[in-house]
C-alpha cells in the first residue's frame, strides 16, 4: 500500500486499463515503452481502495473493477498515453482506457483521450521561447523600416535634383 500511495503522490495523473487478454508478455511490452516518470503496474482492487481511502484520488474507485492495469504518469502525460496506443498497435490488441483521473477528478475514456491530444510542457515551452524570440526581431524590423524608408526618400529626392 505505501509502495502506491508513494506513486500517486508523485503523479500528475493516472489511467487505468483492463488486464484482460493481456499477456505478461504484452504486459512487459507495454512497461518497457514508457517513458522516463511514467509507471505500469497490476495493483488489487483491495489495495488500491486502500491507497486512495483519504486522497485527492479517491475519484479513481469507480474504476476498480475487474484486474487493471494502472499508469501512475509523473510528467509527459502525452508521451506516455501515445506509447501505451503504440504498444497496443504492435501487440494487435485494442484495449480501451477505462478512465482516469487528474488533480483529484474523474476522466471518462473520451476525456483521457482528449488529454493526451493536449501539447506537453516541452511542447508549450518551445512555442512560448519561440514566441518570445520572434518578438526582438519583428522590433527591430519595426524600428529599422522609417529609417530605410527615410534613406529611400533622400536618394530618390537628390537623384531627381541631379538630373
Amino acid at each position: 500500500v505505501g509502495r502506491v500511495k508513494d506513486r500517486f503522490s508523485a503523479s500528475e495523473m493516472v489511467f487505468s486499463v483492463p488486464m484482460a487478454g493481456l499477456t505478461v508478455k504484452a504486459a512487459s511490452l507495454i512497461r518497457n515503452s514508457l517513458p522516463e516518470g511514467t509507471t505500469a503496474m497490476v495493483v488489487k482492487n483491495t489495495l488500491m481502495n486502500r491507497a486512495i481511502d483519504g486522497s485527492e484520488w479517491e475519484a479513481v474507485s469507480p474504476l476498480l473493477k475487474g484486474s487493471n492495469l494502472w499508469f501512475f504518469i509523473e510528467e509527459d502525460i502525452k508521451g506516455s498515453l501515445s506509447s501505451y496506443k503504440g504498444s497496443m498497435k504492435e501487440i494487435g490488441k485494442e484495449n480501451e482506457v477505462l478512465g482516469g483521473c487528474i488533480d483529484g477528478d474523474i476522466l471518462d475514456p473520451k476525456q483521457v483521450k482528449a488529454v493526451g491530444a493536449l501539447p506537453s510542457k516541452k511542447e508549450l515551452m518551445a512555442k512560448i521561447a519561440g514566441g518570445i524570440n520572434a518578438v526582438p526581431t519583428k522590433l527591430a524590423r519595426v524600428i529599422k523600416a522609417p529609417n530605410s524608408k527615410l534613406a529611400r526618400a533622400i536618394k530618390l529626392a537628390t537623384e531627381e535634383k541631379s538630373e
